[in-house]
């Protein structure tokens, strides 16, 4: 039997349900540009309210945690930063699940969401535009450098819109970020 993996675990149980939701951060950087392991899997997630209260019922607490609903409801209304974890008891894999409806080019991401297949089901995948943006943001709050490589390995693999980017990181004040993920793109 082959192990259970991000897509199996968390994005085939949102898919199924209906759930608006679409993969971002380093899995979704992975398969942009240059692969790279990690424990986690970021997931923008945009249950309604009926919706919510299924999220239990699909991630059932013998097999992972989940903060109770009431919390998931909470984190859900929040106007920035909703966010709240999912993890599989088997295995430790986690995912980070982001609530917010507010950020500027979030309409825009799921306008343009890249759908494919996988062996187990269909994805969603957030634009690789989308996720320069976050990665852009993350790596301002934690200068953490796999950012930066992150996004230079989709630099370096995507047909870009450069255009939305440079208005994006203008809008979102990352000019220092953006440059510093050009200049390791240059090197």
């Amino acid at each position: 039997m082959q192990d259970p993996d991000f897509i199996t675990l968390f994005v085939a149980p949102l898919e199924a349900a209906g759930i608006t939701y679409m993969i971002t951060g380093s899995v979704a950087s992975s398969i942009y540009g240059e692969p790279r392991n990690t424990l986690d899997i970021d997931l923008v997630v945009l249950p309604d309210a009926s919706q919510i209260q299924q999220i239990s019922k699909m991630f059932p607490e013998e097999d992972f945690y989940l903060p109770p609903t009431d919390v998931i409801a909470i984190e859900s209304r929040r106007e920035a930063n909703g966010h709240f974890n999912i993890i599989h008891h088997g295995t430790g894999l986690k995912a980070d699940i982001y609530l917010s409806r507010n950020h500027p080019y979030l309409s825009w991401a799921l306008e343009n969401v890249r759908h494919t297949r996988t062996a187990t089901c269909a994805i969603r995948i957030a634009p690789p535009e989308y996720v320069i943006i976050h990665k852009l943001g993350f790596y301002r709050e934690s200068n953490h450098q796999r950012h930066l490589r992150d996004i230079a390995g989709i630099i370096e693999q995507q047909n870009l819109d450069h255009e939305l980017l440079e208005a994006a990181v203008k809008k979102l004040h990352l000019e220092t970020e953006w440059k510093a993920a050009l200049d390791l793109v240059s090197r």
